[in-house]
């Protein structure tokens, strides 16, 4: 037999696919919701692609999408580096949507495309991950971190005690999950 090759298919998800079999039991209603929130996901992932594309080519956006717009602004006043890899281990790592470290004030923003109200523990994470990697102690320094949502920008300064308090949780996390792996119990 020789099967067909489908090389258009690579790295790409179906909508109804056979690893996420839970569709079988959708209800019309339910397949409409799944569908639409899975739209939704793909116009986030394609507002971030166009949020950051217009960063680095240093364009402004219209006032349409107001969270955007400033959030482009806000990037490109404080000349802020998009999409950068945080890295403290295997383990441990992301991506922030923008970061600076300028003068000794760290700035974290995320876009947040979707409706679901959001938590700072992600950008807090990042602000730790960045201390952890760079060696820098996050006493001395200020810290802001902004979620750009709905039409508004929150602004969170966090206090130096919770980010230290996820380094040292990161630390050792990071060595449990490694002896996890050394002792080949999963």
């Amino acid at each position: 037999m020789r099967f067909n090759r489908h090389s258009d298919l690579q790295g790409r998800h179906a909508f109804l696919s056979p690893s996420s079999y839970h569709w079988l039991n959708y209800t019309d209603q339910k397949l409409e919701a799944r569908y639409a929130s899975h739209q939704s996901a793909r116009r986030g992932t394609d507002l971030h692609a166009l949020a950051h594309e217009a960063i680095r080519l240093g364009v402004q956006l219209s006032r349409a999408n107001k969270s955007m717009s400033t959030y482009v602004k806000d990037a490109l006043g404080y000349k802020m580096q998009c999409e950068q890899p945080l890295y403290y281990s295997d383990n441990c790592f992301g991506c922030a949507d923008t970061i600076s470290f300028r003068r000794g004030k760290l700035r974290i923003h995320d876009l947040k495309t979707g409706i679901v109200a959001t938590s700072f523990s992600q950008l807090e994470i990042y602000a730790s991950i960045f201390c952890l990697e760079y060696s820098i102690d996050p006493a001395p320094i200020e810290i802001e971190l902004r979620i750009y949502q709905r039409e508004e920008v929150k602004i969170h300064i966090p206090h130096v005690e919770a980010i230290m308090e996820i380094m040292d949780k990161i630390v050792i996390f990071d060595q449990q999950v490694e002896e996890l792996k050394a002792s080949d119990r999963y």
